[in-house]
C-alpha cells in the first residue's frame, strides 16, 4: 500500500502548487522521478501464489515511460536481469497504462528473500533499492 500524506496526493494530481499547474504525461524522466522517489517502497511486491513467489513490478510499470529500463536481482545478486516493459503508449490519453499481463516474475515459492532494483530512467540517469521479503510480502 502507498502511503504519502495528503497534501502530497494533492500536489501529485495538480490540486495544491507553487505556480501554474501544466498538463502532464508522466512519460519523461523529469516527470516520474519524484513520483518514483515518494513512492519507493512499492516499487515491487511479492505475492505467493499456486506454489510460486511471483514477484510485481506493476507499480514501476506503471511510471514506465520515464524509464528506459527495470533491472533485478535476487538474494544478493547485482540488478543485471532486466524486466522486459511494454512500450509506452504515446499519443493516447493514458500513455503509461498497463495492457497486458506481464507484470511479474515467478520464482519458487519461499525462494525469494530480496528483491534489489535499478531504475535506468530515460535520460540516463540510475537509481538502486533492496527490499527484503517481509517488507514487500502481501
Amino acid at each position: 500500500m502507498i502511503r504519502i500524506s495528503k497534501l502530497t496526493a494533492l500536489a501529485l494530481c495538480g490540486l495544491v502548487s507553487s505556480g501554474p499547474v501544466a498538463a502532464q504525461n508522466f512519460t519523461t524522466a523529469a516527470e516520474v522521478r519524484p513520483i518514483l522517489g515518494m513512492t519507493r517502497d512499492s516499487w515491487v511486491a511479492i505475492r505467493e501464489y499456486g506454489g510460486k513467489d511471483l514477484v510485481y513490478f506493476t507499480h514501476l510499470l506503471a511510471w514506465r515511460c520515464g524509464l528506459s529500463e527495470i533491472r533485478y536481482g535476487f538474494n544478493g545478486a547485482p540488478p543485471t536481469k532486466s524486466f522486459k516493459m511494454e512500450k509506452c503508449h504515446e499519443g493516447t490519453a493514458q500513455p503509461n497504462a498497463i495492457s497486458g499481463d506481464n507484470v511479474y516474475v515467478s520464482q519458487p515459492q519461499g525462494s525469494v528473500s530480496e528483491v534489489r532494483v535499478k531504475l535506468i530512467y530515460d535520460d540516463g540517469s540510475t537509481e538502486e533499492a533492496r527490499f527484503n521479503r517481509k517488507a514487500v510480502l502481501q
